[in-house]
């Protein structure tokens, strides 16, 4: 009953938002709307934290880099460290799948992939905060013998 009553909510959250109807698009400005909003969080990161480069590519301007850095949503954030692509900020998944998010989670995302010096707050915002890692334990001997049968 909960689970259909979540799904109920977020129907509506999606039909309020547009979702379930076929719609032209009336301007480039409404299409990217995503791009602006990531457009204000990083610059403003970009000010903030000077020992990250923050840069930004057009995307239909650039196909070779964006077939290079495998971009295929927009927005994409590709986080490259000496030369390499560390990790990938695809859509708004990681802010709760919504454009409504402060740019101190953006932040932490970045911080979380060591893309910037960031202090960390005493709690982290439910975004960020995810299940705990499980780590997974034995399973292999390590008694230094290769035998390991199950026909003894």
């Amino acid at each position: 009953m909960a689970d259909m009553r979540k799904r109920q909510e977020k129907s509506k959250e999606w039909a309020a938002k547009g979702h379930g109807e076929y719609q032209e698009v009336q301007s480039e400005q409404e299409f990217f709307k995503a791009m602006k909003v990531m457009d204000k969080h990083m610059a403003a990161i970009a000010r903030k934290h000077l020992e990250t480069k923050v840069v930004k590519i057009n995307a239909e301007k650039s196909p070779f880099l964006t077939e290079r850095l495998k971009i295929w949503m927009l927005p994409t954030l590709a986080l490259i460290k000496n030369e390499k692509v560390e990790d990938y900020i695809v859509g708004f998944q990681d802010f709760g799948n919504t454009d409504d998010f402060e740019t101190d989670v953006l932040e932490q995302r970045l911080a979380k992939s060591e893309m910037l010096d960031y202090e960390w707050p005493a709690q982290r915002p439910k975004a960020l905060a995810g299940p705990a890692k499980a780590l997974r334990k034995g399973g292999v001997d390590r008694t230094g013998s290769d035998e390991d049968s199950d026909f003894d």
